[in-house]
């Protein structure tokens, strides 16, 4: 059963502190066995007391059992606690480790929201089964274990009662559970839904206002939330439906305890003390059964929200280091793809056939339309995915052979979204090299024209940029990635169409950031203007995937052919809107 499995493997979790799981279960099932051991007491001082005996021992041995109880359940409750914490953050850590290896199209398909949801309520969902567990569920479990046993001991006949109640308890439970098992699944997709939705919506709050959509989005949410509620009323039910039941059942066994130990005691087959601790088993029976329940349904509730945690930590990014993998030394930069052929599933685009040869320093430029694979191609570069057939190496290395950590601190990539985090400059430029010292941080920043503008912003390079640089204009945010790229100092730099969003003035001046940290790099251009490109060694023209044209600027522009047909409509486009030349691929 789906939910069993999901239940030991969220216990199994655990085994990282293997002893202190046992040592708190062991004083947890001690815990149990005093708090069984204390109505058997009750009942015999009572019935001292009925016949005038010495009662004061017992009374004794109560309270030593009642205070080492306490402070047992105090240092359990502490340990316990603390030992919670300790894993959901273990938890946490792991599934963070896993989300951020899985490709683009898993967080593109999910959302933001949904992704960071899964994390963050499978993590808090495994943090309270643990907690309960350890607190209350094994001192239930031991309790209820032995009750029933030492009831009948005492007295078969009011044990058959208890008896019943358990039974009851636990066939009501499995009850609602069948019957609630889709609607719980279902409840936990809508939550997936609308967190992905809340993320989607948030993400792109600029566009939400300057649009006016603010009713309309809301008003989306609403109705999906209004479904949420849908789904979640009959789960609902049914659950209070149990605790009537339950309540009711456990109402009918005290007063069936009470009917039934005074018709013993008026045949002298029971005593007074006996009804009483009958009547302190029924008491504990139920609030242990209640917890059991309560606990049953807390692990049904959360048992979907359980899976999609696991679901995304079992996920594998189908790029991993093959066996052997070894480092990849300090690179030269001498970069060959030889017939590089991937399709994408259940599609014919893809790119196929793809030669070419950068020698190291040298800066190749991918130009074409929209669809043409440039963007694929440099992605099989960085690994991110792997072809169907062919290869790319670097000075001779197939990178299927080497670590990924070690290729991907070979490359250094600007994008068109300068990708920067909601931290100071300072931290969003050391992300290129964390232990780089602030010396270096400026002057990567001032190779990369950016120093002069961070000083003029408040505290420098303290300055806190916000959401994916929203506090910075769409200059400032390229030079900041621009100077990123410099301190990382890889060998091989991918600028993917880090100019195609700025004005002409900006890209200018980005251009002379771009000069230094292309300067001593084989660079690869996925190009949109055509002053990006007018200095490459290498020019590739792709169209539906393959290589159709090749060569330098000047050779290629004197030619027929898609880089001519691309020019010349990019430099009519570029003067009536700019007055001045590019080159459009879309």
């Amino acid at each position: 059963m789906l939910l069993i499995r999901t239940y030991l493997r969220a216990i199994s979790m655990l085994r990282s502190e293997l002893g202190l799981v046992s040592a708190l279960a062991t004083a947890a099932i001690g815990i149990g066995l005093v708090q069984l051991a204390e109505p058997v007491l009750f009942g015999r001082v009572v019935d001292a007391l009925s016949r005038y005996s010495q009662a004061l021992p017992l009374i004794g041995v109560w309270a030593l059992l009642g205070v080492g109880s306490i402070v047992a359940s105090v240092v359990v409750a502490v340990l316990a606690d603390r030992l919670a914490h300790r894993q959901r953050l273990a938890a946490l850590g792991i599934v963070f480790d896993r989300a951020i290896t899985l490709p683009i199209s898993y967080h593109a398909a999910r959302g933001s929201g949904a992704v960071v949801r899964t994390m963050l309520a499978g993590s808090d969902a495994l943090f309270s089964i643990w907690l309960m567990l350890l607190r209350e569920q094994v001192v239930a479990m031991a309790s209820v274990a032995m009750l029933i046993p030492t009831a009948i001991y005492l007295d078969y006949r009011m044990a058959s009662i208890l008896g019943v109640l358990a039974v009851l308890y636990f066939s009501l439970n499995f009850m609602v559970i069948r019957r609630t098992s889709k609607g719980q699944s279902k409840v936990e997709r809508y939550h997936q839904s609308v967190f992905g939705r809340v993320g989607d919506v948030v993400g792109n709050i600029t566009v939400v206002q300057s649009y006016a959509r603010l009713t309309a989005k809301s008003s989306a949410l609403r109705g999906m939330m209004h479904e949420l509620l849908k789904a979640q009323y009959p789960v609902l039910t049914w659950w209070a439906l149990l605790t009537v039941l339950t309540r009711a059942a456990g109402t009918i066994t005290m007063v069936a305890i009470f009917a039934v130990g005074a018709f013993l005691a008026s045949k002298g087959q029971a005593s007074v003390g006996e009804i009483v601790t009958f009547v302190g088993f029924a008491t504990l029976l139920i609030s242990k059964l209640d917890q059991i329940s309560s606990f049953a349904a807390r692990i049904f509730v959360l048992a979907t929200t359980l899976q999609s945690f696991f679901d995304m930590v079992d996920l594998t990014s189908g790029i991993d280091d093959r066996p052997g993998a070894v480092p990849l030394e300090r690179a030269q930069g001498d970069v060959r793809s030889e017939k590089l052929t991937y399709r994408f599933p259940d599609s014919d685009q893809g790119i196929f056939d793809i030669d070419f040869h950068a020698l190291a320093g040298q800066t190749i430029a991918l130009v074409g339309p929209t669809g043409s694979g440039k963007t694929t191609t440099l992605a099989f570069l960085q690994r991110l995915r792997d072809p169907d057939r062919g290869r790319i190496l670097i000075d001779g290395k197939d990178i299927r052979d080497v670590t990924l950590t070690s290729l991907r601190e070979t490359i250094s990539v600007v994008f068109q979204d300068a990708g920067l985090f909601n931290r100071s400059i300072l931290e969003n430029i050391r992300l290129g090299k964390p232990d780089a010292t602030a010396e270096e941080v400026e002057r990567a920043a001032t190779l990369a024209e950016a120093h002069e503008f961070i000083m003029n912003k408040p505290g420098g390079y303290e300055f806190v940029i916000g959401e994916r640089g929203s506090a910075l204009s769409g200059g400032e945010r390229q030079r900041i990635a621009v100077a990123r790229a410099i301190l990382k100092d890889a060998p091989i730099l991918i600028l993917d169409e880090a100019t195609s969003a700025l004005d002409n003035e900006t890209e200018h001046e980005l251009k002379l950031a771009l000069a230094a940290v292309r300067k001593g790099r084989t660079t690869f251009i996925i190009a949109h203007r055509l002053s990006t490109i007018q200095d490459a060694d290498r020019i590739l023209v792709l169209e539906g995937g393959r290589i159709v044209q090749s060569g330098t600027y000047s050779e290629l522009a004197a030619k027929e052919g898609l880089f001519a047909r691309l020019a010349n409509l990019g430099a009519l486009r570029q003067s009536v809107a700019y007055g001045a030349p590019g080159i459009s691929e879309r």
